[in-house]
């Protein structure tokens, strides 16, 4: 539901909406919004209506919306973390503007009774797209208000007909040193890896988002198709995937597996567990400045009400 939500960003601290990013080439990923078509709608025809509007045509859910004033386009879109293209902050938008987002085929496999290599355009219908304004935070103890356009996960995993079996859900991002050259170091083992239990990837909150701001999701936000799980940390946030796995057991993901004592596989909003580098216990706004004041930070970022449910019973110290 709507609702107020925490401390409210003030309009002094928001920066008008400004397209930073060269028309042109946010207009040429037009094409990627093959990823809302469904068979009944050529992917040209819809490619052609986002780019002379440079806007997905998205009702706002308000149900999952959040009331905050949403960050600007250049402060979304410049301050990423997205380790393929570089560990600064502001590397991605440097670094990804030679990314080709298509065509993209997403490979569906594991514990289920469909499943194969599909082209994007075949995933979902246009029907099923929406906007929602989510509150995400990183782990950094930093947040932004971003307005997502996508379809909820659960849509797309139910076609695939999960079985018994299926108990988590595992995703891959895209391997190309040549397109992503953050994967030339040795940062991460790629391909980066993340997963959910099966539950939160049904939940009706996780999105898989195409687009942010009404505009085609930017190379460096994740284009053509990422994850997005507002109450948890950013790096659950798994961008330009190209395989969703059934599996039985809990995938070794990446950043837990590179630093298991910092990065649990529930990722999960816990004031009251510090990073061992940093408190979490209050965070700052991106867009407020380096001397705006820090606000507390929510339990599983406020969305609480909706997901604890989950968690009922577990040691959200030992379960991080």
């Amino acid at each position: 539901m709507s609702r107020p939500y925490g401390p409210h960003i003030l309009p002094s601290d928001i920066t008008p909406e400004a397209v930073f990013m060269d028309r042109r080439r946010v207009l040429a990923q037009g094409l990627a919004a093959g990823a809302l078509l469904g068979a009944a709608t050529p992917l040209t025809a819809l490619a052609a209506d986002a780019a002379a509007t440079d806007r997905y045509k998205a009702p706002r859910n308000a149900r999952y919306s959040v009331t905050d004033t949403p960050n600007s386009y250049e402060e979304i879109t410049g301050y990423n973390n997205f380790y393929e293209f570089g560990t600064d902050k502001s590397d991605p938008a440097a670094n990804a503007r030679n990314f080709k987002p298509t065509p993209w085929t997403v490979t569906v496999d594991g514990e289920c009774e469909v499943k194969g290599s599909f082209a994007l355009e075949d995933l979902l219908s246009p029907q099923t797209l929406e906007e929602r304004v989510y509150r995400m935070r990183c782990v950094e103890a930093w947040s932004m208000v971003i307005p997502w356009v996508g379809f909820p996960l659960a849509e797309l995993l139910k076609r695939y007909k999960p079985t018994s079996k299926a108990k988590y859900v595992a995703f891959t991002t895209l391997n190309d040193a040549k397109q992503m050259p953050g994967q030339r170091e040795r940062v991460l083992d790629w391909p980066y890896v993340e997963g959910l239990r099966i539950d939160e990837a049904m939940h009706p909150l996780t999105l898989l988002a195409v687009g942010v701001y009404g505009k085609v999701l930017p190379n460096q936000s994740g284009a053509p198709l990422r994850l997005v799980v507002p109450w948890k940390y950013g790096f659950k946030g798994i961008k330009s995937i190209v395989r969703i796995s059934f599996v039985e057991q809990q995938p070794r993901t990446s950043w837990s597996h590179a630093a298991p004592n910092e990065y649990g596989f529930y990722a999960n909003v816990n004031p009251a567990v510090d990073h061992p580098r940093w408190s979490q216990a209050s965070e700052r706004h991106i867009g407020g400045g380096l001397l705006a004041k820090r606000q507390a930070t929510l339990p599983f970022n406020g969305y609480g009400a909706e997901v604890a449910s989950l968690y009922q019973g577990m040691d959200l110290r030992r379960f991080f």
